[in-house]
C-alpha cells in the first residue's frame, strides 16, 4: 500500500497512479479517493458496489425477500401468463 500526504502530493494523479502495480494508493487527510487495480472485475461492477443508490436497493430487496419469500419461476410464469 502506498500512502501520500495530502500537503505531499505534488505529483499529477497520472504521476502518482503510473508507479501503482497491484497496490492501493491513499491519499491521506480527509481521504476523496483510492486508486487499486480492478482485478477480477468490470467497471459496472465496480460503479455499483460503491452506488449509494444501487445498494439501498439491493438492502430494501433481500428484506423484502425475508419477510414476503421468493416467487418461484413457475409461479413468475403463472403470473406473467407464459
Amino acid at each position: 500500500m502506498k500512502t501520500v500526504e495530502m500537503e505531499d502530493a505534488t505529483q499529477t494523479l497520472a504521476e502518482c497512479a503510473g508507479g501503482i502495480e497491484g497496490e492501493v494508493l491513499i491519499v491521506t487527510e480527509s481521504p476523496v479517493a483510492v486508486l487499486l487495480p480492478l482485478v477480477s472485475a468490470d467497471l459496472e461492477t465496480i460503479s455499483l458496489s460503491s452506488n449509494r443508490r444501487f445498494l439501498e436497493l439491493i438492502a430494501h430487496s433481500r428484506s423484502r425477500l425475508a419477510v414476503e419469500g421468493a416467487v418461484s419461476p413457475e409461479g413468475a410464469r403463472h403470473q406473467l401468463g407464459i
